[in-house]
Order: C-alpha cells, then sequence, then structure tokens
C-alpha cells in the first residue's frame, strides 16, 4: 500500500507540472528562431566551395564568382524549413522560463514513461504512441516563427550581409521585435538541470571541467539543446 501512495503521489505531482501549459511569448518565439538559424549557418560557414553565377550568353562575359559562405544561396538554404526545426522540442515543464523549450524528452514525460514501463496507468488523455508528438506550445511556436521569419525577413538579410560582428538574436530580436520591457528571456541561460525552484545541480570534477561548464553556461545555443 505504502509503494502505491509513493507511486500516485509521483504521477499527480508530474502530472501537475505537465497541465501547466502557456504558449510561448515573442522573446522565446525568437530567441529560438535565432538559435536555430545562427546554427544552420555556422554548420556552412567553413565552406570554400565557389559558386559561379550569371548568363554569359553572346556577351563574351565569364560568369561572376562568389564564395558561398557569403552568398544570399547559403542564407536561403539555412532558412528554408527553419521554423521546421522548432518542432524538434519539447516542454520541459520542470524549468523556468524559456528554459521549459529545449531538445530531448523531458524529466516529467521520462517519469512518466519510466512509470508506464512499470506497470502503472497513466492517463494523460491521449494514447501512449501519441506522447512524443509536438505539444501545444510547441506547434504554436512553430506558427509564430513562420510569421515572424516573414514578417522580418528583410531585417535577417541586413545582418547576413551587413552585421555579422553582432549576435543575431541580439540584432533581430533585442534591437528590432522586442521592446525593452518584453526582452526578459533573452537573459536566461542553461546553467544545468533545475528543478521548480531553479536550483542548480553541479556534478563534481576537477577545476578545469568545472571551468569549462561555466563558460558553456554564459551560452544558450542550438548546441545545448
Amino acid at each position: 500500500m505504502r509503494l502505491f501512495i509513493l507511486v500516485l503521489a509521483s504521477v499527480c505531482g508530474v502530472l501537475t507540472v505537465q497541465d501547466d501549459e502557456r504558449l510561448p511569448n515573442k522573446c522565446e518565439v525568437c530567441k529560438f528562431l535565432t538559435v536555430e538559424l545562427q546554427e544552420a549557418l555556422e554548420k556552412t560557414g567553413r565552406s570554400k566551395e565557389v559558386l559561379e553565377v550569371g548568363e554569359v550568353l553572346d556577351t563574351g562575359k565569364r560568369r561572376r564568382k562568389i564564395k558561398y559562405n557569403t552568398s544570399e544561396t547559403r542564407l536561403t538554404e539555412a532558412i528554408d524549413n527553419i521554423c521546421e526545426r522548432i518542432l524538434q522540442y519539447n516542454v520541459h515543464a520542470e524549468r523556468p522560463g524559456s528554459l521549459r523549450y529545449a531538445k530531448g524528452t523531458s524529466q516529467t514525460m521520462s517519469t512518466l514513461k519510466n512509470l508506464v514501463h512499470k506497470g502503472v496507468k497513466v492517463d494523460l488523455g491521449m494514447p501512449y504512441e501519441l506522447w512524443d508528438e509536438p505539444s501545444v506550445e510547441v506547434s504554436d511556436m512553430k506558427k509564430q516563427c513562420e510569421t515572424m521569419l516573414e514578417e522580418y525577413e528583410e531585417v535577417v538579410e541586413d545582418w547576413y550581409f551587413h552585421h555579422q560582428d553582432q549576435r543575431l538574436e541580439s540584432f533581430l530580436c533585442q534591437e528590432h521585435v522586442l521592446t525593452a520591457s518584453e526582452q526578459e528571456c533573452m537573459e536566461e541561460v542553461w546553467k544545468g538541470d533545475m528543478g521548480k525552484k531553479g536550483a542548480v545541480k553541479e556534478e563534481d570534477g576537477t577545476e578545469e571541467e568545472k571551468e569549462a561548464k561555466e563558460e558553456e553556461g554564459k551560452r544558450h545555443d542550438a548546441g545545448e539543446l
């Protein structure tokens, strides 16, 4: 009986977090749009490919050569279906603020699945095979991402061709999309596995490893999600 009560309490506690749904705000949408676009561009940033553009026709003029990593083609390919990548995210309801959106299985869902595997009946109001489908929140973020990208496409292009010395999230989100009062999520960075109170649990390690973790915690990019 005691084991049943403990399991029931665990399920109820997890379901309370799971039911705490809220749609992503503009800051969160812009933040993860730039995270994904920045990552897509970084993957091709070291390419040494050279493109030939223009037509020769009968003029005898040679086609113009441009570097791929500074070309419009690279930007177009990076933007293509960029908002679809948002669907790879899950809601980690146990984390605060914008940190609730991350790739990988959330602590909440992992706990629920473990209970199911142990034979505990867990009812989320949907079939088990749909548990890994994009949530309402994530699907909404994808739609907002598409709208935002369409509205600020020229700003993204301006950044790409003239302002890559600045981080994209600063140039697009803080300077063009968000008002000063809407920028709170931009200061939120991932520093470890957080609980409801935002406590951080650090693992033991060498001083070098701890310094590396501190440095990594200053950034919130796609590689951390």
